[in-house]
């Protein structure tokens, strides 16, 4: 009887969860069953969740479009239509294999991110969602792309000594046809700068090759064209099925990366290069005279490289110059490493370069073709994208990569280009600060105090009224390598937001040191692609082991999976100095106050361990501000439904060195100079020598880290002499520079200048005279003073005179009789 009874409950159960369905609700919690993304790991999906809320292979592809995607987990009528909905508003043309996979086509984009994209089988109701990657061209792996073999070749084509045939490349099986069009594309963005008619136009130009073999090359010998055609100045290669009308939008495609058409520019390019180019540089000048300097808004460079690399909050590499993937810096030849402002400026929307050589020095604009160069158009585009000077790509090339090739590349007018896009000399530069979380775990707040906190729990970690924004972390018990529970915790999973962005959760995994990221809930993959552009944040993912999370307020979280631990380092600009609270401390460069609860109650930092293990307890979140994920019931029973701060746990607040324990010399041997007592600790309390050395690391690391984010004084670039050189090209404090001057010429002013620590340079403004102008200063000069001299001789005997006759008068005046009135 009990058993029919559990049996008829779960009959019912069923019917409820089979009454409510998915279609139309994905990231929904239903009454009896759910169809949101943890769905899976709880075990309460409904039914057809997998039927309407989609997944996709490949999850990710070119903004530009064209991307063949299936649709995982449901079998389609191979007679039905499918067509695919991207942002409620792009149709394309999909379709159904013989296998009953349905396939979409991504469309093309002014915008990176997730795209939402629904998919119908009537064309009617779009019943079906999911999510697209859109990403920047250039960021998208090569294999994924048209290639144009020797793109010099093809970017100088026309230019004195360089023809012949043009070659390019493709994966064959990515286009799903037998022959193929070839297709020259432009880009050009038309109407009023900065006004509400400045748009983005994507224009397809001309078939290179028409029905072709889809075998994964084509070669052709390109001929100039006429007005209007070669107005266009730059755009792509594009190979699609031949079935498909010329120039047709949202097909199955190849795009090439964006290039400049010297290929394809009329006959008087081909005549005379560099005077084309010069008369486009001129326009161009002319052009940014007119329309608003955006030098002024864009933040300024960090001085060293090390700065570059350690301020992960504000900057990042730049894949054209990256000094891990061998400097291979084609437009800034003396670089080594360049980074980029990740956020675009506020009016804007301009971007910030910054590139380094061999010695951590920047490389400028007043000293080299190589140095960085800021950007009307930031790189990366800038939210809400869609419209110029935002668009991903291209905005940038517009305004500062097709104007290079102008002043630069095509002619020798580089003295045009660098007037409006010079260097910054980061004299302005303020470095962030960082905190960190290491261990198991200890706390080094962004005033630099320390001091272990294992509680068990969901913490506030950081958290800035005045910025919206949250970190917060999760704590759980260790395990010994034989499965024992540890009395210590570890940060097992770190959550985030500002503003309104999406809630970014970065936690550990099953697998050693792999990270998992979430995005309001549901996991991200970074199996396609590295960086992710999601609202109102940026995260960057190479290996499982390292996430970078970045916000719009330069806000930068780094998490690291290490010795199987989760190490944390938040960085924040100057902006947050007196906006932040938590348990990374106040930053107000005042180490004292750092432990300050939530009702303002400071505890000194040397405190006993008990009195800082009830200050860490107060600043448990609530299930109200909590931003983590329940995903499993382990969670649910533990940290939704149990409390935030465990009571009933009660950590180890100290360890015993043990003469006798033989773990003890080994760790004294390796625990020593920076971070040894946080080592000694770990090592000791887990038995594990190799958390105790992952302690010791991290902790070097973020010494590392603050060492390298010190702030340095500079004083500026300094211009050569006219007509003289100069000799150094660090402006740093204790920077020297030296002058001399050419032939013919002598120097005036100081040979010699210092930086100092004031931030100004030593001596005079250097000069440098020509010989022959000296020494008709000189001869000028001494004519001048011999004229003085006379005019003083003149004037002294003159008034020696005057003296004279004066002194004559009044003798005559005194010895004269006087005479008498009669």
């Amino acid at each position: 009887m009990r058993l029919l009874f559990i049996l008829l409950i779960w009959i019912q159960m069923f019917s409820h969860t089979a009454a409510q369905s998915c279609e139309g609700r994905c990231g929904e919690k239903l009454a009896v069953c759910s169809c949101h993304s943890t769905c899976d790991a709880l075990m309460d999906c409904c039914v057809d969740f997998k039927e309407f809320c989609l997944e996709i292979s490949p999850h990710s592809g070119s903004l530009l479009g064209g991307t063949d995607f299936r649709i995982l987990n449901v079998v389609f009528d191979p007679s039905a239509t499918l067509t695919c909905r991207f942002k409620s508003e792009i149709v394309t043309q999909g379709f159904v294999d013989v296998d009953g996979v349905g396939h979409c086509f991504s469309p093309m984009l002014f915008e990176s991110g997730w795209i939402p994209f629904e998919v119908s089988t009537d064309g009617v109701n779009y019943n079906r969602a999911g999510r697209w990657l859109s990403v920047h061209h250039s960021k998208l792996d090569v294999a994924f792309k048209l290639l144009l073999v020797n793109g010099t070749q093809w970017q100088y084509y026309g230019t004195p000594g360089v023809g012949g045939v043009l070659l390019m490349v493709w994966n064959a099986s990515l286009i799903n046809a037998e022959r193929v069009n070839v297709e020259l594309w432009g880009y050009e963005e038309t109407g009023e700068p900065y006004s509400e008619h400045w748009q983005a136009d994507w224009t397809y130009l001309y078939t290179v090759g028409k029905d072709v073999l889809n075998n994964g090359a084509f070669s052709f010998t390109p001929k100039p064209t006429e007005v209007p055609l070669s107005n266009w100045h730059m755009g792509s290669m594009r190979v699609s099925p031949s079935t498909k009308p010329d120039g047709a939008q949202n097909v199955n495609a190849l795009w090439s990366g964006a290039h400049a058409l010297a290929y394809h520019l009329e006959e008087a390019f081909r005549r005379d290069s560099a005077g084309w180019a010069l008369g486009k540089c001129i326009l161009w000048d002319e052009e940014e005279k007119r329309i608003p300097n955006f030098l002024s808004e864009i933040i300024d460079c960090p001085c060293t490289l090390a700065q570059a690399r350690a301020d992960t909050g504000r900057f990042h590499t730049d894949y054209g110059c990256d000094i891990e993937k061998g400097s291979v810096c084609t437009y800034h030849p003396g670089a080594v490493h360049c980074v980029r402002a990740i956020q675009g400026s506020p009016a804007y929307a301009a971007g910030q370069q910054c590139c380094y050589d061999s010695t951590g020095a920047q490389v400028l604009t007043g000293d080299s073709i190589g140095g960085s160069t800021p950007d009307r158009g930031h790189d990366w585009g800038a939210l809400p994208y869609q419209k110029p000077p935002r668009i991903p790509g291209f905005s940038h090339w517009k305004y500062d990569v097709i104007t290079f090739y102008y002043c630069c590349l095509w002619s020798d007018n580089c003295d045009y280009y660098f007037t409006h896009r010079p260097s910054s000399d980061c004299r302005t530069y303020q470095p962030p600060k960082a905190a960190s979380v290491l261990g198991d775990p200890h706390f080094i707040t962004f005033d630099g105090a320390t001091y272990t906190f294992n509680g068990k729990g969901e913490y506030v970690l950081l958290q800035s009224a005045a910025w919206s924004l949250s970190v917060q972390g999760r704590t759980g018990p260790m395990k010994s390598e034989n499965g024992s529970v540890i009395m210590a915790t570890r940060l097992s999973s770190v959550a985030m937001k500002e503003k309104d962005s999406d809630v970014i959760e970065v936690r550990l995994t099953d697998r050693l040191d792999h990270l998992q990221v979430l995005m309001n809930q549901e996991e991200l993959s970074f199996s396609e692609q590295s960086w992710m552009d999601l609202k109102g944040v940026f995260v960057f993912s190479a290996v499982p082991q390292n996430v970078t999370v970045m916000f719009p307020s330069g806000a930068g979280v780094e998490v690291r999976g290490r010795g199987g631990v989760m190490a944390l380092t938040v960085l924040l600009p100057p902006e947050f100095n007196n906006h932040t609270q938590g348990l990374l401390g106040k930053m107000n460069d005042n180490p004292a106050d750092d432990l300050t609860s939530s009702d303002g109650v400071i505890t000194p930092a040397n405190s006993s361990a008990q009195d800082i293990f009830t200050f860490g307890a107060g600043w448990a979140v609530s299930n109200e501000s909590s931003l983590f994920t329940y995903d499993s019931q382990l969670l649910l029973n533990e940290y939704h439904f149990g409390p935030k701060h465990d009571p009933s746990f009660i950590p180890s607040f100290s360890v015993t060195e043990d003469p006798s324990d033989p773990l003890l010399e080994p760790t004294l041997r390796m625990c020593s100079g920076v971070g040894a007592e946080f080592c000694k600790y770990d090592a000791l309390i887990s038995r594990s020598l190799e958390l105790g050395n992952s302690t010791l690391l991290t902790q070097r690391s973020h010494a590392a880290t603050m060492q390298d984010l010190q702030l340095v004084v500079s004083c500026g670039w300094l211009q050569p002499p006219r007509r003289g050189h100069k000799e150094g090209t660090l402006y740093l404090q204790g920077a020297k520079i030296s002058f001399s001057c050419d032939h013919g010429y002598r120097l005036h002013g100081s040979q010699e200048r210092v930086c100092q620590e004031d931030g100004q340079w030593s001596g005079n403004n250097t000069h440098c005279v020509s010989d022959n102008i000296l020494g008709i200063a000189l001869g000028s000069a001494a004519a001048v003073l011999t004229l003085i001299i006379m005019v003083v001789a003149i004037v002294l005997h003159s008034k020696k005179q005057k003296r004279q006759k004066i002194k004559e008068v009044e003798d005559q005046e005194v010895y004269q009789p006087q005479s008498v009135d009669l």
